[in-house]
């Protein structure tokens, strides 16, 4: 059989079988191996290999796309420096993943421009390039979303969508008020999640502070009873990261 024989019959059947990474280099490879005195077997790996990895990185990037995470928001861009020693002890265990499987949530409080939203967004990138797939929306967002779902009566139907994430990421739960109808969608989604799938919450506002979130003191105290059960809290008592680069600029500007 001739070798454009065999690329007439090998294209159809490569494109059929949905590997379009081995159909666009098998050639070119064979005749690597061939200059090279390659074997079988190790054509054949490299050819799977090279699939293999294009689907991976291809997850990883749809992964990526369905996060809505801000793509500059990576550990690589955290000043991990900046953050006590207990608190980066706790990163560097968290990136694993490990948190996932126990249907852990993380707990990140500070004051605003402590670096909160960074940091968990750059835990999430980690744990996307482990394969794991992450929800990111600010709470304000998250709750008018929940709240249109619950009147065009599609609310369980919105619950089970974002179960199908290892994490949903809120931001700035308590930074801006909600009414109490806003704050129930929101109580459905934790209660829906606990112990189903992790949540990864950042606050500028104390426990002791979230009755004005949630409205009622039972509402609260359930909402912070199913968060904190399976917990890792972070503290990020820092001083505004935004503020200390502001006075850095200035202070330049003026020398």
């Amino acid at each position: 059989m001739m070798n454009a024989d065999i690329h007439t019959r090998l294209d159809p059947f490569l494109r059929e079988m949905r590997l379009p990474t081995m159909r666009a280099i098998y050639r070119e490879d064979a005749d690597t191996a061939r200059r090279e005195s390659s074997t079988y077997e190790e054509y054949l790996f490299g050819l799977v290999e090279s699939e293999r990895q294009t689907r991976h990185d291809n997850r990883i990037q749809r992964l990526l796309k369905q996060s809505r995470l801000p793509l500059e928001k990576t550990l690589e861009t955290f000043d991990r420096g900046r953050l006590p020693q207990k608190v980066n002890m706790q990163v560097g265990t968290l990136v694993d993943g490990a948190f996932l499987e126990r249907r852990e949530n993380i707990l990140a409080f500070g004051n605003p421009g402590s670096g909160k939203t960074h940091l968990l967004c750059g835990i999430a990138h980690e744990l996307i390039k482990a394969g794991r797939s992450v929800y990111f929306t600010s709470c304000q967002l998250l709750v008018q979303e929940l709240l249109a779902a619950k009147v065009a009566l599609v609310l369980p139907q919105k619950l089970k969508r974002l179960a199908q994430y290892d994490a949903v990421l809120i931001d700035d739960i308590g930074y801006v008020q909600q009414n109490r109808e806003e704050m129930e969608v929101l109580f459905t989604l934790l209660a829906y999640r606990y112990e189903r799938g992790s949540v990864m919450i950042t606050s500028n506002l104390p426990f002791s502070k979230w009755e004005t979130i949630f409205k009622d003191p039972m509402t609260t105290a359930a909402a912070i009873d199913r968060l904190v059960h399976h917990s890792v809290i972070l503290e990020l008592n820092l001083p505004s990261y935004r503020l200390e680069q502001s006075k850095k600029q200035t202070t330049k500007r003026e020398k």
